[in-house]
């Protein structure tokens, strides 16, 4: 009886061992990080996982002027991605260049420009329907996207986001200079 009594009790030390980690992991991801997704295929995404990270987020379309950025962006995390960086995609129709959905936009992505970074669900991206992630950027940086593939660097620590317009390319001298000192 007795060893049943300790296993019972070191079980729930255990266990409140467990949730206490998780508790105090959980608090310590707040701001920009403190957002979870869910893939274009329905895989879980965890911000919280990329704090110490340089990470590149952008709108994305598949019927757009700019969609060969995506040639670019998968470059980018190719070559960097073992190095820290986390680029990650957000497809949206809020300039109505995207009307697929999820498994139109993620079939055209991998097909067409072979895209192996993370891409989240279609959301809204501007405006009051822009999802929370995006609201709090642009909120940070007092920029919402203007059009599709605006993008946004976060620096390790999240207290520096830079936004750039569509035009600034994925691998462009301002971006790479931005994140270039934190890849390892």
């Amino acid at each position: 009886m007795s060893r049943l009594l300790v296993s019972l009790l070191a079980c729930v030390a255990i266990t409140g061992a467990v949730i206490m980690t998780t508790t105090s992991a959980s608090a310590a991801c707040s701001g920009i990080y403190n957002h979870q997704f869910t893939g274009l295929h329905g895989e879980k995404f965890d911000l919280c996982e990329y704090q110490d990270k340089p990470i590149l987020v952008v709108n994305t379309a598949s019927k757009c002027g700019f969609t060969p950025q995506f040639e670019a962006l998968e470059s980018l995390y190719s070559k960097n991605k073992d190095k820290g960086l986390l680029v990650i995609g957000f497809p949206s129709n809020d300039f109505r260049q995207d009307p697929g959905n999820n498994q139109q936009i993620g079939d055209f992505c991998k097909m067409t420009y072979g895209v192996k970074f993370p891409m989240m669900s279609k959301s809204s991206v501007s405006g009051d329907a822009a999802n929370p992630f995006y609201k709090e950027l642009a909120a940070k940086t007092g920029t919402a996207p203007q059009w599709n593939f605006y993008k946004y660097v976060i620096l390790p620590g999240g207290k520096d986001v830079t936004v750039y317009e569509s035009t600034v390319l994925p691998n462009s001298k301002e971006i790479m200079a931005k994140i270039t000192p934190f890849l390892k």
